[in-house]
């Protein structure tokens, strides 16, 4: 993976993002997982100079991630990402923008695509959570892997680059011994951040309430892809057809060999399938009420 590009930083909504900014066309806004050290340059960076080809990619850290702010969140998390994620569309002159989002950041741009349907014309969501129960087979540890997984990184003797290895490896990657070390490198650094160990540390809450987003995705009226692995370790590929039906246009592809982070282990296959569901898309976006073109149920 190359090194990140420059860095960049602008205010949303009272909270200091840090991005990068590559490539020029369609404004593609990125969104990155909850995992510890996850970054948008982490999550993205072998995919994004694919799409910056013939698109503007913002890769956004986001708030308590990486380089951007570290305060606490008060109130219902989702509602609180998605706000600040529009002021921050607003300072960079995005009016529009299509989102590509793995975990955390896809549950995001499902909540901004609802509450400011004006502002998303399309989604593309990977190993999201926004809801907390599944057609087929109970959510592992009740929903909560991610989390689990988080305090026992941080616990005990704390962050090593082992610990690392074996989280991303048993939750994230389906080939373990593909792992490239600058990537284990880059999540063990920015996991050692004082800001996200203090975040960590904390005995309540500092990431706001969680919200079941239900009622949510069903007024969603930007088109949807859920892009899975077929083995990922969090959900199987029945929960996000249940996804992809709860959102009116919802469409699912599902991608073997791959667990949770598809972009990085494959990435030419995600850019492949991802950049042909964008580019089908009318310019404009879909206007309410129309599936045509879409492959939509």
């Amino acid at each position: 993976m190359a090194p990140p590009p420059e860095s960049r930083y602008a205010d949303g909504g009272g909270v200091r993002y840090h991005y990068h900014d590559l490539g020029s066309g369609p404004d593609t806004v990125f969104l990155h997982g909850g995992g510890p050290g996850c970054t948008a340059w982490s999550d993205f960076g072998p995919v994004a100079p694919l799409f910056a080809a013939d698109r503007r990619c913002l890769l956004v850290d986001i708030h308590q991630y990486g380089k951007s702010e570290k305060s606490r969140i008060d109130g219902p998390m989702w509602d609180h990402h998605a706000a600040t994620t529009v002021a921050l569309m607003d300072t960079l002159g995005v009016e529009r923008a299509d989102f590509v989002c793995n975990s955390w950041g896809g549950t995001i741009a499902l909540n901004l695509a609802a509450k400011y349907p004006d502002r998303a014309r399309s989604l593309v969501v990977t190993g999201s959570m926004p809801v907390f129960y599944g057609p087929l087979a109970p959510l592992p540890e009740g929903g909560r892997r991610g989390r689990n997984a988080r305090d026992v990184y941080y616990g005990g003797e704390g962050p090593t680059r082992e610990k690392m290895r074996e989280l991303i490896t048993r939750l994230e990657w389906y080939d373990t011994g593909a792992l490239p070390e600058e990537t284990l490198d880059l999540r063990y650094e920015q996991s050692l951040d004082p800001g996200e160990r203090a975040l960590a540390g904390m005995s309540d809450s500092p990431r706001g309430e969680w919200q079941d987003l239900t009622a949510e995705l069903g007024r969603i009226e930007a088109p949807v892809l859920f892009v899975w692995g077929m083995q990922d370790a969090f959900l199987t590929p029945d929960y996000p057809l249940m996804l992809a039906r709860m959102v009116p246009r919802g469409n699912l592809y599902v991608m073997d060999h791959a667990s949770h982070h598809l972009q990085e282990e494959r990435p030419q296959a995600y850019y492949s399938v991802v950049s042909g569901f964008l580019d089908s898309l009318p310019a404009g976006g879909v206007p309410a009420g129309s599936l045509a073109g879409l492959g939509a149920r």
